[in-house]
């Protein structure tokens, strides 16, 4: 319930009550029964509160009966989140993937809709048209569903080349995830100097950044930033966020950033695990991060080292320990390298100049027969050289 009051806050809303309700199941028509509807319709007359905003999300008609019941505008988890990612998109692809996802959201409540204003018309003269209109409106919600599908899927293909080409420059890919408001934007920013904007604010990051992360053994690594996760985060998001998530599948390595001082981090940690086996991304090397150590006592730090062993404390906010977090990245790239000593001769350059562009040249001699060169390369490359190993 404090996730859904900052939820709300962060819509915009001023919220002025809470309820909560213990059944044994979901009531099938207005979610939460007769009796607890004409409970919430007196709290929100009290108020002169102008809408109520459930925890969970609602079937198009459990949404359209309860707000019969009581008589203001309905939302659920699902719709307010919706609106904070509406509020929140800046770049083009970002303002699509989150039309796309309302427009799914929206398209089986259409009907609903134009049977509460046939209703409120009266349905002699209203029954038709309405009737005609919702079919219209049908029509354009699933073209607009369809183009905005087409030009996602030129973005994801263009995605796709910039990570090709990164592959075969083998350029290491990090990528940072965490629930929301945990403080990804700000390590970025640590990290790479990316300026990023920063709130104490849920899902103040949609738009995804890359930037280059500078190690001590000049290897390239690229670490980029994704969007927040939450728990129930709504099913369209994820499937319209989609190729901006293949980033995160991709990736070489996550950093699962945790807001260590979260009451409730274990159950953030859960989520963040639930959605990434969701998008193919669960097996994926990973690295836990947990952040805001500075707001933490030394016994719940020992705590964390207990529940998170291999974790590595930082504060983003005031740079402590990404020394250490730059250092166990570079230990996890020099996993994907292996030192070799080669000599190729003068007509193979291009296997040298690869070497000097995907590795680290150690030494390099040219003699009679060729070049003789020490160098850690990419483990993928020695199918390459193989051949010029020197024994």
């Amino acid at each position: 319930m404090d996730e859904l009051h900052q939820l709300a806050t962060t819509a915009g809303a001023k919220v002025v009550d809470r309820v909560v309700q213990q059944r044994e199941k979901v009531h099938s028509r207005t979610f939460v029964g007769p009796g607890k509807a004409e409970e919430i319709a007196g709290i929100a007359r009290a108020h002169d509160a102008t809408m109520v905003v459930f925890d969970d999300e609602l079937s198009p008609s459990q949404q359209r009966h309860v707000e019969e019941e009581i008589e203001i505008k309905v939302l659920d988890r699902t719709a307010l989140i919706l609106d904070i990612f509406a509020q929140r998109a800046q770049s083009l692809e970002g303002k699509l993937q989150v039309e796309l996802a309302q427009l799914e959201y929206n398209l089986p409540r259409l009907r609903g809709l134009w049977l509460h204003l046939s209703r409120l018309g009266g349905g002699i003269g209203t029954r038709g048209p309405g009737e005609t209109q919702l079919e219209v409106d049908r029509r354009r919600a699933r073209q607009r569903i369809g183009h905005i599908k087409r030009e996602l899927s030129e973005v994801a293909k263009n995605r796709g080349v910039q990570r090709e080409r990164r592959h075969r420059a083998n350029v290491y890919t990090v990528s940072l995830v965490g629930y929301t408001n945990a403080g990804k934007s700000t390590l970025l920013n640590a990290l790479t100097d990316a300026r990023a904007l920063v709130e104490d604010k849920l899902f103040a990051t949609l738009d995804s950044m890359s930037r280059r992360l500078k190690v001590r053994n000049h290897q390239r690594i690229v670490i980029s930033d994704t969007v927040g996760f939450i728990k129930k985060l709504p099913h369209q998001l994820v499937a319209a966020f989609r190729s901006t998530l293949d980033e995160v599948r991709d990736a070489d390595l996550l950093l699962h950033v945790v807001d260590a001082s979260h009451p409730r981090l274990e159950e953030q940690v859960k989520a963040v695990e639930s959605i990434l086996d969701e998008i193919g991304a669960a097996e994926k090397p990973r690295l836990d991060v947990l952040n805001k150590m500075d707001l933490i006592e030394p016994v719940e730090q020992d705590r964390l080292q207990q529940l998170f062993p291999g974790a590595i404390m930082i504060s983003a906010a005031n740079d402590l320990g990404l020394d250490g977090l730059i250092e166990e990245i570079e230990s996890r790239l020099a996993r994907n390298f292996v030192k070799v000593r080669l000599m190729v001769p003068f007509k193979n350059g291009n296997v040298v100049q690869h070497i000097h562009a995907t590795g680290k040249v150690v030494s390099e001699e040219h003699r009679a027969d060729g070049t003789h060169i020490e160098a850690e390369i990419p483990k993928a490359e020695m199918a390459r050289v193989s051949r010029f190993v020197e024994g």
